[in-house]
């Protein structure tokens, strides 16, 4: 497996966020079929990411990007956004890593990095629609735990998925 480091990243990265954003995007549109997110605009790019700006100015946000092996992997962004409304330390609130890294323990390297530098209580949300992404986040969330992983089923105003809560040690 790849030697997977994490980056905490100042606002002059912001343009790497920005492309990664667009990788990130085409994965994620196929997860919007029948919705209006994901469409391209006329440049043939995808929008931008509203709150990425909200990560160099608010503490509880963290942009960090994902490597390995030293070369760019991907990115991650944390913040302490409850989508269960319950308290929560830290949450996931984006994470990507290109394809060519996948399914070989680059994006656990990373999760699981994450979380362990960041004790206290987690939620991961993922979109009803993103059940490729299900069983990676319950066995990130199960490695981390320091005790029992709450998983809730939410289809409301607030989220429509599977939220994980779970106390990092």
């Amino acid at each position: 497996m790849a030697d997977v480091t994490l980056e905490p990243a100042a606002r002059d990265r912001r343009v790497t966020f920005e492309n990664l954003f667009q990788l990130y995007t085409h994965d994620f549109s196929e997860f919007w079929a029948d919705r209006p997110e994901g469409e391209l605009d006329e440049d043939g790019l995808f929008g931008e990411y509203a709150y990425l700006d909200s990560y160099w100015a608010e503490p509880r946000r963290e942009p960090l990007l994902i490597r390995a092996d030293g070369q760019l992997a991907g990115f991650a962004l944390v913040n302490d956004f409850a989508h269960s409304g319950l308290a929560v330390d830290y949450s996931m609130a984006e994470f990507f890593v290109v394809r060519k890294h996948r399914r070989a323990g680059v994006g656990q390297a990373a999760a699981s990095a994450i979380i362990a530098a960041r004790p206290g209580q987690w939620e991961i949300a993922v979109i009803r629609r993103n059940t490729p992404a299900e069983p990676f986040w319950r066995g990130v969330a199960a490695a981390a735990a320091a005790g029992e992983v709450e998983a809730l089923d939410r289809r409301d105003a607030r989220w429509d998925g599977l939220i994980l809560r779970f106390r990092s040690a």
